[in-house]
C-alpha cells in the first residue's frame, strides 16, 4: 500500500518535531548557565511539541474522520505559557542573584549586570529605588 501525501506530510512534521525536541533537550542539558538554559525548553522544545500536536491535528481528520479541538487548545496553551514562564524564571533568577549572575564563558559580562535605575532599560529593576541607608521594607 502506497503512502499518500497526507501520510508523508504527517511523517515529515513528526520527524521535524522530534528533531526540535531533541535539540531543545540537548540544549537544556549542555548550556552553561540558567539564563542560556532557558532557550532550549522554551523555544526549541516548544516548537517540537507543537509540531507533534499539529501532526495529530492533521492525522485524525484525514485518517479517522473525526475532529477534536484538544490538540489545538494544547498547542495554543503551550505557545502562550512557555514564553511567559521563561520570563518569570529569568526575572526571579535576576532578583535572587541581585547584581551577580551565573558565570557564562560565552558572555563578556565579567563584572555582573550593567547599572540599573530609571532610563537604563532594565525594566525588572526599575521599581527598586530606595536609599541604601533605609531599612528594608
Amino acid at each position: 500500500m502506497d503512502a499518500g501525501p497526507v501520510e508523508i506530510l504527517i511523517s515529515a512534521i513528526l520527524v521535524i518535531g522530534g528533531f526540535f525536541a531533541l535539540v531543545g533537550s540537548w540544549g537544556l542539558a549542555r548550556m552553561p548557565s540558567l539564563m542560556t538554559r532557558l532557550h532550549g525548553p522554551t523555544k526549541v522544545t516548544t516548537l517540537g511539541v507543537g509540531s507533534c500536536l499539529i501532526a495529530s491535528m492533521i492525522y485524525f481528520p484525514a485518517m479517522q474522520g473525526t475532529y477534536s479541538a484538544h490538540e489545538l487548545l494544547i498547542t495554543l496553551f503551550l505557545f502562550l505559557t512557555a514564553p511567559i514562564t521563561a520570563n518569570m524564571i529569568a526575572k526571579a533568577h535576576l532578583h535572587r542573584q541581585g547584581r551577580a549572575i551565573d558565570p557564562n564563558p560565552m558572555d563578556d559580562i565579567a563584572e555582573g549586570l550593567p547599572p540599573t535605575g530609571v532610563g537604563t532599560g532594565w525594566a525588572t529593576f526599575e521599581g527598586q529605588h530606595r536609599d541604601p541607608a533605609d531599612p528594608p521594607r
